[in-house]
């Protein structure tokens, strides 16, 4: 008689399960089901017309029947016939062994009862792991399908009759199960020369065999088999190959018994006493200073925990080290737990930089987020506007609605009115999220309510309920210009008759918007009161989505332009333009001026959103007309005497502004750069856009390290030239200075990683530990340097990147 069997989930790097858990988890959810019986392919025809089908499938343990069978709907729609149809068997999958079989029979009801074929397949492949995806079955015609073992009708094609389509098949079952890795552009073309070969081994093998497709149930990780009890491996397959051979431990994941008193011992109370007294050797203070550079991504060791414990006292004046300590601490546990807040109100008071880690989702303590509120208090408005975006979404990760983070934020907001313009979108956004409306409405309610209250300021400033309407008027307006922009998209023709259609409209039907009854404050810049659009000068982009470009007067007297976006998400947007700024920023503080343009953006819903435009033209438009970005800057800023024909001052611009974002672009992974998204303005300002593609992600192949083409070099006078050398002087000093602020960006990404941003959102943790490693935490300044040289000779000789760029201007030209 066989050993009862049982199969489990193996999860690879992740956290493993004792046993009790899986055996729980197999008993109870893994049910054999999932089995989609999906379509049967070539014709089936009966004499009488088209045939009535039904699928019979039945489970064999060892070659013996076990449990009923089952039986699918009728089908008659042919010529292939589709069922669709979800299998759900009473089988447990620990019942399983290794010689576990389903059989597929195929019957024809349509004049009495015909056998059509039948087929058989294992469920465990040859490395005893339980097979998932599609399964094709090539039918064996006339007989019903044999569950002994082995079986006398496999549904498997026997390998000396596999061809190319059979090997293409496979790896379209890995693909569609997440194990090949997914290239947009490239899987298009893929599977259109797939449906070529399959429509040309159709026609050159004609149509003599059946088949039936079938679809297992796909886990998140591999289900492996295992004999139940001590942990029995097979000789052979170790022998005969080089797989990795997983061996169930079902210890892994339970609390050493004699570990955990261990360290009860070493955190009680009384420990505290001889505690305070101790100091670290020099190799303990080594290992103490190395934990202290880690990276507030990285989880510490419990040996590094225990460490770090051991030591708290002699800690307490190193501000760097308060994050890390209350890591060490295990909050489930009271007298620990009190001990460490009693600490922390005696500790060093700490950075904004590390208030800010302690509002992550990693610690869940009351008492610690509101030491890192108070911690926030002490920063001015222009530094909170910098985080302003990420704690409002660190407000997902607080236990109640009124927490003390959003009392800080409607109370510094009451005080300043640009920051509670920007609260308000901020939070007013989020509540397209089901998942937290209720907590951001409640945030939002609460800034409305304390704002009305507000009485009149002494200088005669506007009283509370002056200031909201105010706000509330920013959202009528982009409701307006929501309709705008729906009504000119649905014009037909040419972009200067959705012009026309837009002038029109200002100038007619929605005069009020060319000069307001009250001013409003720009959403751009709340500090700048608007008090109409100017029709004459509003424009239409021309794109996909037709972006407004509108002209407003202010209230004194002059002009600013934005763009209004409709079906654009520019969340992400918002954000890269929001680390440009905070960067732009961080440099200054070390006067390092690179001429950055971090211009501004607001996304106002899930599909809308302003950004302030930036009179400049595409590196791509001048290169077409000027041939080279020197001929251009000629034009504005001619100079004699000066360096190839310009002033000083404006090279200097532009080297120092492509030195800027040729690290920034770098450091958040921007992708799908070319010529259209690089743009320069007059002063020679260079810039980019739309950032569609963030963390390392790009729609095309092989993208360089950063984007730095051939013509920016040129402009430089040549990779030989003293400017160049320049140039990757600012871009080395750039990273050297960023690299010191890694915390602070890496908590900033870390805050992000509840939000709906779709770079973000699809992976926060992968997204995070590519912005950590862009950073090279490991390398000293000098050898960062090095590091970073190397990056920018690689970017500049890339070739593939050039004839990606050909190709998409000829894809420009011909749209």
């Amino acid at each position: 008689m066989l050993p009862i069997c049982c199969c489990f989930i193996y999860y690879q790097c992740a956290r493993l399960m004792s046993l009790d858990k899986i055996m729980h988890k197999c008993s109870t959810i893994f049910k054999l089901r999932h089995l989609f019986i999906l379509a049967a392919e070539n014709n089936v025809s009966t004499e009488g017309g088209m045939a009535e089908l039904y699928v019979e499938c039945a489970l064999y343990i060892d070659g013996a029947p076990f449990g009923l069978p089952t039986k699918t709907r009728l089908k008659s729609t042919g010529p292939s016939y589709c069922w669709n149809e979800l299998i759900t068997l009473t089988t447990k999958y620990r019942d399983l062994t290794a010689q576990s079989q389903l059989t597929f029979t195929v019957w024809d009801v349509s004049h009495g009862e015909r056998l059509i074929g039948g087929a058989t397949i294992l469920l465990f492949n040859n490395k005893k792991q339980l097979k998932t995806g599609k399964q094709k079955l090539r039918l064996w015609a006339g007989k019903e399908a044999d569950g002994t073992f082995p079986t006398s009708t496999p549904g498997k094609v026997p390998r000396h009759e596999r061809g190319e389509l059979e090997r293409l098949e496979k790896l379209v079952n890995k693909y569609e199960q997440g194990q090949i890795q997914r290239v947009d552009w490239l899987d298009r073309l893929t599977f259109k020369t797939l449906e070529r070969i399959k429509e040309r081994e159709s026609l050159k093998n004609g149509s003599s065999h059946l088949y039936l497709l079938v679809d297992f149930c796909s886990f998140e990780h591999r289900v492996v088999f295992q004999e139940s009890g001590a942990n029995f491996l097979f000789p052979s397959p170790i022998a005969s190959t080089n797989d990795i051979v997983i061996v169930w431990d079902p210890e892994v994941g339970k609390i050493n018994p004699s570990e955990h008193k261990q360290l009860k011992l070493a955190r009680s109370l009384t420990r505290g006493v001889i505690d305070r007294d101790l100091k670290p050797s020099s190799n303990e203070r080594k290992s103490i200073q190395r934990i202290l550079k880690y990276p507030p991504t990285r989880t510490l060791s419990g040996d590094e925990r225990q460490l770090l414990w051991k030591f708290r006292f002699s800690l307490m004046s190193e501000k760097r080290a308060l994050t890390k300590f209350l890591r060490c601490v295990e909050w489930s546990d009271v007298q620990e737990a009190k001990q460490a807040l009693e600490l922390m109100g005696k500790w060093e008071m700490i950075d904004v930089c590390d208030a800010l880690e302690l509002l992550s989702p990693v610690f869940e303590s009351e008492e610690v987020r509101a030491y890192a509120v108070s911690v926030l208090e002490r920063a001015d408005d222009e530094e909170l506007q910098c985080y302003l975006l990420q704690l409002v979404q660190a407000l997902r990760f607080e236990r109640s609605d009124k927490s003390r983070l959003s009392h800080f934020l409607f109370q510094r907001a009451l005080c300043n009115i640009e920051l509670a313009s920007f609260l308000r979108w901020y939070v007013a956004v989020e509540l397209y999220d089901p998942a937290y409306a209720k907590r951001f409405y409640c945030t939002y309610e609460i800034l409305e309510e304390n704002m009305m209250k507000m009485a009149a300021g002494m200088n005669g400033e506007d009283d509370g309920f002056k200031l909201w309407q105010s706000l509330v008027r920013q959202t009528e307006l982009t409701a307006q210009l929501c309709s705008i922009s729906k009504d000119v998209r649905n014009v037909r023709g040419n972009t200067q008759k959705k012009i026309e259609k837009l002038r029109q409209l200002l100038s007619g039907l929605l005069s009020e918007l060319t000069y307001f009854d009250e001013p409003i404050r720009s959403p751009l810049a709340p500090g700048v009161l608007i008090t109409g659009i100017v029709p004459s000068e509003s424009s239409i982009f021309k794109s996909a989505l037709h972006p407004l470009r509108l002209t407003f007067r202010t209230a004194d007297g002059g002009t600013c332009k934005i763009i209004f976006k409709k079906g654009d998400d520019l969340r992400q947007d918002q954000l890269v333009v929001q680390m440009v700024s905070l960067m732009d920023r961080l440099l200054k503080l070390e006067n390092l001026d690179l001429h950055l343009t971090p211009y501004k953006v607001l996304a106002t819903g899930q599909d809308e959103g302003m950004l302030e435009f930036i009179p400049s033209r595409s590196l791509a438009q001048i290169l077409s007309e000027h041939r080279s970005i020197i001929s251009y800057l000629q034009k504005f800023h001619p100079d004699d005497h000066g360096p190839f024909g310009i002033t000083a001052t404006c090279l200097e611009t532009f080297i120092k502004s492509c030195a800027g974002y040729s690290v920034i672009t770098y450091i958040l992974g921007i992708g799908d750069r070319h010529l259209d998204n690089l743009l320069l303005r007059d002063d020679g300002r260079l810039f980019h856009v739309d950032f569609g593609f963030i963390l390392g992600r790009d729609p095309k192949p092989f993208p360089p390290p950063m984007k730095l083409c051939m013509e920016m070099v040129e402009a430089m006078g040549g990779a030989e030239s003293q400017y160049y050398t320049r140039f990757k002087s600012y871009c080395c000093e750039a990273y050297n200075i960023l690299r010191k602020s890694s915390n602070l960006i890496l908590n900033l990404f870390y805050l992000m990683a509840g939000s709906n941003i779709p770079d973000i959102a699809s992976d926060p943790e992968k997204g995070i530990l590519k912005l950590q490693e862009k950073f090279r935490l490991d390398l000293d300044d000098e050898a960062s340097i090095h590091f970073f040289q190397d990056l920018i000779n690689e970017s500049v000789s890339a070739l593939f990147p050039q004839m990606v760029e050909t190709i998409h201007r000829w894809a420009q030209y011909w749209r």
